[in-house]
């Protein structure tokens, strides 16, 4: 399993890194923005999941999901927004868009491994 993980919050990242590990995914590759992220893509072969922030600079995570879901080489990657945007306009949205699940922060540790295993990223 390999996993994408877009916050400019180094701290965020980091976070998100640890609780991936904890499920067994520890090929992470990490991005600052969405377009840091879509270099990312082009440089590594495939990905089994992306965790993607909303408010970024360069790229918002929005953008990122609409972008990445219009290329037919993603459509089997997972796409979890995990952001503190807690409307419920802008979760629509973003599922909306393509994203296959939606956790706003704060969160815990149980509540990012229940949604992985909601959208079938599991440890190989």
């Amino acid at each position: 399993m390999k996993a994408l993980v877009i916050d400019d919050s180094r701290t965020m990242r980091m976070l998100l890194k640890r609780i991936l590990s904890e499920v067994g995914i520890t090929d992470v590759v990490e991005a600052e923005h969405g377009l840091d992220a879509l270099d990312k893509l082009r440089e590594h072969d495939s990905f089994d999941v992306a965790l993607v922030d909303w408010n970024m600079p360069e790229m918002c995570g929005y953008d990122f999901v609409r972008i990445v879901r219009t290329k037919r080489e993603y459509d089997t990657m997972r796409l979890m927004m995990v952001t503190t945007e807690s409307e419920m306009e802008q979760m629509v949205k973003a599922l909306e868009a393509g994203a296959d699940e939606y956790v706003m922060k704060p969160f815990t540790p149980d509540v990012i491994k229940d949604k992985l295993a909601l959208i079938g990223v599991m440890a190989a």
